[in-house]
């Protein structure tokens, strides 16, 4: 998906979260639960930004419908050198509805782990506030 990648690339927070359906869910590498909802995945894809350096994509593969993506990327974390892939699914105005997150090898899954757990309590408040923001409307 080109718009997310851009957005990624480009580290802007407000670009991605338009791009996510409001009952999208997200599938972490490291949880065992995935996480429901626009307000939480947005607020982990902003923790990622903070955590994970020298993040980017280095090959996309699509269907040929456009509706399911893998983007493969590299990045550092906590000092251990990250693999992993982002498959995205678009519901059907376009927008991720399904988002799932592979990473090796292990040392650097360990590695995202305790620095997203390490995020955790912002993600949460972050999170609230905009599920309570968004409420108001």
């Amino acid at each position: 998906m080109q718009q997310f990648r851009r957005a990624v690339e480009a580290r802007d927070e407000e670009a991605i979260a338009a791009l996510l359906a409001e009952d999208v869910v997200f599938t972490s590498p490291v949880a065992f639960s995935p996480y429901p909802g626009k307000a939480t995945t947005a607020a982990i894809l902003r923790a990622v930004l903070r955590v994970f350096e020298d993040f980017h994509y280095v090959r996309e593969i699509a269907d040929a419908n456009g509706r399911d993506s893998a983007l493969i990327f590299k990045a550092v974390v906590s000092g251990k050198q990250v693999n992993g892939c982002d498959f995205l699914h678009v519901n059907d105005e376009g927008l991720i509805d399904d988002f799932t997150v592979m990473v090796r090898p292990l040392s650097a899954a360990v590695a995202v782990s305790e620095a997203m757990s390490a995020q955790f309590d912002r993600v949460q408040r972050e999170a609230a506030a905009a599920a309570t923001d968004h409420s108001d409307m």
